[in-house]
């Protein structure tokens, strides 16, 4: 195989955010065997520069951002636009009473007042405290952004995968809707945005045809990815779809189930 793209949260990393040694040690393998190595994430750039040496590139966002974590550079970005960011949201909030709305940028996160969700140290958005900072309306929170990855939408009672059927009935094509697993929160990309567009991009700049890729995921944001790779794996711990949809399964996370492919693949 020549590129490895994986999700961290529930996939490549352990509960609580952890990365194991096994699990270092095969991206290692795989990058000495000749690999490309892509983590592929919902999570914000910020967070990614811990792999840098692990990893050659991070595509985040579900898709938004290709980042260089040895170089702390975005390369490129594919953002919404703020009149669909604001139509987007108005639809959303009228289509989910309750439910408030938050605008990542990939630096910091704005949160307008009906936005109640925070994200703590090893949850799958995680942003930290002071990059967290709270406005009076969604329309300051556009005003702010000096660019717009994604659009985050919490409700604090709903169930996610009936907020994400409403909200794909409503949203149509205006922008790409899914979910990482995070209670009651949707994530919202530009329109054709996802993590198997953005991995294909990748994979074109480097002459990477798809069969040539394997993939691990196990929400239903990894689902285009898994699809698109010539080799998918749903991880043991994956959301319902994501195992009835792949077509390969491994161990869980927490058995370091992306390890256990790698070491396969490259011994």
């Amino acid at each position: 195989m020549r590129l490895i793209a994986t999700d961290l949260d529930g996939t490549l990393l352990r509960s609580g955010g952890v990365l194991s040694d096994r699990t270092a040690d095969a991206l290692r393998l795989a990058r000495r065997s000749g690999s490309t190595v892509v983590v592929v994430t919902a999570r914000p750039p910020r967070f990614t520069d811990a792999y840098a040496g692990l990893v050659d590139l991070a595509v985040c966002g579900n898709g938004a951002v290709v980042y260089d974590p040895a170089a702390g550079r975005i390369l490129t970005s594919n953002c919404l636009d703020v009149p669909t960011a604001r139509k987007v949201a108005d639809t959303l909030r009228a289509a989910l009473p309750g439910a408030g709305c938050a605008v990542e940028t990939g630096h910091r996160v704005f949160l307008e007042p009906a936005f109640t969700w925070r994200c703590e140290a090893d949850t799958l958005a995680c942003c930290e405290d002071e990059l967290q900072v709270e406005v009076g309306s969604f329309e300051e929170a556009l005003d702010r952004a000096e660019r717009i990855t994604k659009i985050l939408v919490h409700h604090p009672t709903m169930r996610v995968d009936a907020m994400l059927a409403t909200a794909r009935e409503v949203v149509g094509r205006q922008a790409e809707v899914t979910h990482s697993g995070g209670p009651g929160l949707l994530e919202v990309c530009a329109a054709g945005i996802t993590k198997a567009s953005t991995v294909a991009a990748v994979c074109a700049e480097r002459g990477i045809p798809a069969a040539d890729v394997v993939a691990f995921g196990d929400a239903p944001n990894d689902l285009s990815m898994l699809r698109w790779a010539g080799t998918g794996y749903a991880m043991g711990n994956a959301h319902p779809d994501v195992l009835a949809a792949a077509e390969h399964r491994t161990v869980t996370n927490n058995e370091d189930g992306v390890a256990v492919v790698l070491e396969r693949l490259f011994a």
